[in-house]
């Protein structure tokens, strides 16, 4: 009887003790969970690093936005180069009323030929419009009409009444007309201004309606370049002066000092024009910008 006794009181033991090592790993398990919880907490989070960024991704992030980058605005002024010269072509071998017909249905195409204009006239040493204005100041009664005047700067630079035409009006101061029909009556004006403005295969009409216009004795003013009177069929700068002889002008002054350009001051005279004036002039070409 005690024997068992004894036995049974081991065996509880040993249960208890089986038990109570249970519990305390499942303790020991709760505790481990809570530790690397917190430390999970208490972490800091670790984050990418931030490198510069490349010039090429900037330029790809303004592009994006709306911007242009430099390789899209070299090729955008290449195209706005490659236009201007095509219209300058056009201009030079077209007659006044189809390049007013031309210009008149496409108006966008007059800004995008005095933008390029504008932009070699800035690579001048000299520009021959300035001489012009100039001269007028100087009559400040004078009536003026600006043939080919392009944003009229010339009007807008002088106090005088100044009749400014062009292929398009894109301000206050410019009649858009083919300026070889001018709407102005006979012998109305004092100076008759050509800045650059004989262009076309129509130049004796274009010369003879500011004729028409000017008073007896009234001053024409042309300003070109220089190259553009090296042609067969008129004769250099001494062939143009005798042209306008035949129409009924008479040599002032005439100005070859600049490099570029030629600029000359003619007279209206009582002489008649002769029949069948022709002036060939050599077209303008523009470098590739």
């Amino acid at each position: 009887m005690t024997k068992s006794k004894n036995q049974k009181s081991q065996r509880d033991s040993s249960v208890r003790g089986f038990s109570a090592n249970k519990a305390a790993k499942k303790m020991a398990k709760k505790k481990l969970q809570k530790v690397k919880s917190a430390a999970s907490e208490k972490a800091p989070v670790t984050k990418q690093p931030v490198y510069p960024q490349s010039e090429k991704a900037k330029a790809k992030k303004g592009t994006a936005a709306g911007g242009l980058s430099a390789m899209q605005e070299q090729m955008k002024k290449r195209l706005e180069g490659g236009k201007f010269r095509m219209l300058n072509e056009q201009l030079y071998t077209t007659t006044g009323d189809e390049a007013f017909n031309s210009f008149q249905a496409e108006p966008e195409l007059f800004d995008t030929y005095h933008e390029g204009f504008r932009e070699m006239a800035e690579k001048w040493p000299a520009n021959p419009l300035d001489k012009f204005i100039d001269y007028v100041k100087l009559h400040p009664k004078a009536i003026v009409a600006d043939f080919g005047c392009g944003d009229a700067r010339l009007a807008a630079s002088v106090s005088n009444t100044v009749h400014s035409f062009d292929l398009v009006s894109r301000n206050q101061y410019v009649v858009a007309c083919n300026i070889a029909h001018v709407p102005l009556p006979d012998e109305s004006v004092d100076i008759a201004v050509y800045c650059l403005a004989l262009m076309g295969s129509t130049l004796v009409e274009y010369l003879l309606e500011g004729r028409r216009v000017l008073k007896l004795n009234g001053v024409v003013k042309i300003a070109e370049v220089k190259s553009r009177f090296e042609t067969d069929s008129l004769g250099g700068i001494k062939g143009f002066v005798r042209s306008m002889q035949d129409l009924g002008f008479d040599l002032k002054h005439k100005d070859e000092n600049n490099k570029m350009f030629v600029t000359f001051e003619f007279t209206k005279v009582k002489r008649a024009p002769k029949p069948n004036v022709e002036i060939e002039m050599k077209a303008c070409e523009y470098k590739r910008r």
